[in-house]
């Protein structure tokens, strides 16, 4: 690993894994770092954490990008689903910049992982606009038009049929549920064709653990938007992140 190569650090409910990142491969360039994620996950403690992550790296002055589940405006963290509610209103960007001695920029954990498979992944070489989800706990999404970011779409919030469609159509209610690949499929393709419906997208991409089963379920989901598995599967996090804090450095501003 060299000094140019940026760190990704995606922060999770369960886990909090880092990786420097090769930029032009678009691949890990060292192994991955791993510790679980605190309870309760405070800003703070998790601060921690990340120095910790960060110390098992050679020392140097690349910039470092973190994922976190939840709106990010401008560094600001403005909801908290699935981590502890101090998080909304903090400027996590000030708190990790401080805590870390460098340039630290945060996003949305879907939004790095949408712009990876674009740059890197499913996506890559795709013109005009791009629909990513992450079918987990939840469902979440990123939208990227022509390689630019909108960010914080969160698609998976979306009423559909007088439910939110993550409670029909996440990996979770499949399991909760004791859904047939068949039978989830089903609640996938209304899912889908609202987004369709709703954005005509170019291609869609569909990532989260589950993904790895895509020929159970994927072949079955019945829309006209082509529609495919990610590729970068659980690095995408780490490696989007990281080309976040590479283009914060180069082009303040640009997620």
């Amino acid at each position: 690993m060299t000094q140019q190569h940026p760190i990704g650090i995606d922060f999770g409910g369960t886990g909090i894994k880092a990786a420097a990142v090769d930029l032009k491969a678009g691949d890990f360039a060292s192994d991955r770092e791993k510790i679980a994620t605190p309870k309760p996950a405070t800003p703070a403690a998790v601060a921690d954490i990340f120095a910790e992550l960060v110390g098992r790296f050679p020392t140097s002055a690349s910039p470092i990008g973190v994922t976190v589940p939840g709106v990010v405006r401008h560094g600001f963290v403005s909801s908290a689903a699935n981590i502890d509610k101090s998080w909304i209103g903090t400027d996590a960007d000030a708190v990790f910049t401080q805590a870390l001695g460098r340039d630290v920029h945060v996003v949305n954990d879907a939004d790095a992982a949408g712009l990876a498979e674009v740059e890197y992944g499913a996506a890559k070489g795709q013109r005009g606009l791009v629909i990513v989800t992450t079918l987990g706990t939840g469902i979440g999404s990123a939208l990227i038009n022509d390689g630019v970011l909108v960010p914080n779409s969160e698609l998976g919030h979306l009423e559909i049929e007088g439910h939110d469609a993550e409670s029909r159509a996440a990996n979770s209610a499949r399991e909760n549920d004791a859904l047939s690949w068949e039978e989830w499929a089903e609640r996938l393709t209304t899912y889908y064709r609202t987004i369709e419906r709703l954005f005509s997208p170019e291609l869609i991409v569909v990532g989260g653990g589950v993904s790895k089963a895509w020929s159970d379920f994927g072949p079955l989901i019945a829309i006209e938007t082509p529609i495919v598995a990610a590729q970068l599967r659980n690095r995408a996090g780490i490696i989007g992140a990281a080309l976040v804090s590479s283009r914060a450095q180069e082009s303040p501003g640009r997620p």
